[in-house]
């Protein structure tokens, strides 16, 4: 076993924050990186040495060789790369190990083979996990994927094969509109991610989209911390994740566990990460990625379960076996996260900047805020625009629900729209607290929703000016009472 003392933090925001913490609790030194625009990011505050990346804003967390020549000064014998910027990079990851630098994730083979989307299908397919019918190598010619696309049957769904999180994704529901539609994939393929070959996959109507977090150390040793149901999202992009499912099936449940332990077992996975399904309405399940980081929505699995990812991260990354069994691992409750994002929901969900003028958090039992923003926070448009997530829990599901509703009422954030005003309304919609939901639900909902947040804002202003108004009139009276 070889102990981590100085890990050198390769991201920014929330995440970074949730490292350093981690690093404190293990008594590690945490160094942190920042780009020109972050200097007055609060990570950078809190850690116990940081250095600044000159240069463009979103290439400083990006430049790999920089970050490893940064960690050797510094004497960092680990780092840890978050998610987004470098976490799947499988370069990162070897440049890590060939300059005797420990990466805590997972090996450089295994980040490369699920970075590539039909490698790993055809490698999950091989241990026994069940894939959607689709195309088995990468296509970029428009006429071969449109006679996949009609052997497979509309309606299917296209996607890049080197990239995730929605983009280069594009369903087609018919034949005249193929060639539009790969057109466009490819072409928001090669925008983001640099290649623009996709797959073709048969599409499923109406799924729920479900993930099981694994956790495994070197010596075999393969555990879930359960499933977390992410149906709710809005142009493929996860905006609600919950764990576990509302309404999920028992026996739903424990092949999702067995499905997921076993290939991770057979395939030797080493680290945490998130083996993602989708399932029908019949319960068929189907493997869509496995995304090889720690997850934005890992807080909902931390509360439920009560293990520490982060630091479980960093433990297996020194060598340590898991000191705990499959029976050890005790679920209660349930945890549903909130992305609050700066976006402006009235006009389609653009992202907004701006500088937080009020900013009044929620709080007491059961509420979690994961964020590094503050009153005079700047947000840029250099960088995503996820400013925190709001985390519940409850004993039950209509708790965890009703204790959502009460701290999303209390969150205020002044300066620029958020799209806090989308998560007030889905909490008050009876499909939402039945847990009646799919990956179609915003889809339906969204015209339905009232969406701005300006009348929560008129709300808030009224108090404070009856407060002031009641506070001078007391002091008037005071001053009539002394003379």
């Amino acid at each position: 076993m070889e102990k981590i003392s100085k890990v050198l933090i390769a991201n920014r925001g929330e995440i970074a924050l949730r490292i350093i913490r981690a690093c404190k609790e293990l008594d590690i030194t945490s160094v942190a990186i920042f780009s020109e625009v972050d200097v007055e990011g609060v990570w950078v505050r809190k850690a116990d040495e940081c250095y600044p990346i000159m240069g463009d804003a979103m290439k400083a967390y990006l430049d790999y060789e920089v970050i490893i020549s940064l960690a050797k000064k510094a004497n960092c014998d680990a780092i840890h790369p978050g998610y987004g910027f470098l976490s799947e990079n499988a370069q990162f990851a070897q440049a890590c190990e060939d300059n005797g630098i420990i990466f805590i994730g997972p090996k450089p083979e295994h980040i490369a083979l699920f970075g590539d989307k039909m490698a790993s299908k055809i490698a999950m397919k091989e241990v026994g996990v069940p894939v959607l019918e689709g195309t088995d190598e990468p296509i970029n010619d428009v006429k071969e994927a449109e006679n996949i696309a009609q052997n497979i049957g509309f309606p299917v769904i296209i996607k890049a094969a080197f990239g995730g999180g929605g983009r280069g994704m594009r369903i087609v529901r018919n034949k005249k509109d193929f060639k539009q539609m790969f057109e466009s994939a490819t072409s928001e393929a090669i925008k983001f991610f640099g290649r623009g070959e996709v797959f073709i996959e048969k599409f499923v109507e109406n799924p729920r989209h479900i993930e099981v977090q694994i956790i495994a150390d070197k010596y075999g040793n393969v555990l879930h911390l359960g499933e977390r149901d992410c149906s709710i999202q809005r142009r493929h992009q996860k905006v609600i994740e919950i764990a576990p499912s509302p309404r999920l099936t028992n026996e739903a449940r424990k092949e999702l566990y067995r499905i997921a332990t076993k290939a991770m077992f057979k395939l030797g996975y080493e680290s945490v990460g998130t083996v993602e399904f989708l399932l029908d309405s019949q319960d068929n399940i189907y493997f869509i990625e496995m995304n090889t980081r720690v997850q934005v929505e890992h807080p909902v699995t931390e509360i439920i379960s009560g293990v520490d990812i982060i630091q479980r991260m960093i433990q297996i990354a020194e060598g340590d076996k898991l000191q705990m069994l499959q029976e050890d691992v005790k679920f209660r409750g349930y945890a549903i996260e909130f992305r609050i994002n700066a976006e402006n929901p009235q006009k389609n969900f653009i992202p907004s900047v701006g500088t937080i003028t009020k900013y009044l958090t929620p709080g007491g039992p059961g509420v979690r805020l994961d964020t590094s923003i503050y009153s005079g926070y700047k947000v840029l448009a250099n960088y995503d625009s996820m400013v925190g997530k709001l985390i519940v829990w409850s004993l039950d599901w209509q708790g965890a629900v009703k204790k959502a509703k009460r701290a999303l009422d209390e969150f205020y954030i002044e300066g620029f729209p958020t799209n806090i005003s989308l998560h007030r309304e889905i909490v008050r919609d009876n499909d939402f607290k039945e847990g009646k939901f799919n990956t179609n639900y915003l889809d339906e909902k969204l015209e339905t929703f009232t969406l701005s947040g300006e009348q929560h804002i008129k709300e808030e202003e009224e108090k404070v000016a009856k407060i002031i108004s009641f506070i001078a009139k007391i002091k008037q009276k005071n001053l009539k009472v002394k003379h």
